[in-house]
């Protein structure tokens, strides 16, 4: 029998939010991404266009600015997802970083999160 293999779900690294959806907030991704849910975000500040935490970026998304709802392709134009962007708290097992963060590099974007109300657990 084959080993099947269960991805993270819809908002599974969510300890906890605010209450009626506080926590949530739709967004604007950038063309052609396949994102897991639990992604940390970066938004580009002059399109407020969200994309994948660039660490090495000068646009804005070197900061982080979210977690990552659901699971999210989007085609050649963008597309929306579901961003957490305050008041949560979060299993920092589930969460997804960029492959070449550093320590330090993540100790900063997660006190980025911290100031949004968003703490690791």
């Amino acid at each position: 029998m084959p080993t099947l293999t269960e991805s993270v779900h819809t908002g599974e690294f969510l300890v906890s939010e605010g209450n009626n959806t506080i926590s949530r907030e739709q967004i604007e991704l950038a063309p052609s991404l396949t994102l897991y849910s639990g992604t940390v975000l970066g938004k580009n500040t002059a399109t407020d266009v969200y994309r994948p935490l660039d660490v090495d970026a000068s646009d804005g998304s070197q900061m982080a600015a979210g977690i990552l709802y659901n699971n999210t392709t989007t085609d050649a134009t963008g597309g929306e997802a579901v961003l957490i962007a305050r008041q949560a708290e979060v299993d920092q097992s589930l969460l997804i970083w960029p492959e070449a963060i550093t320590d330090e590099q993540k100790a900063t974007a997660i006190g980025e999160l911290a100031t949004m109300d968003i703490i690791l657990r």
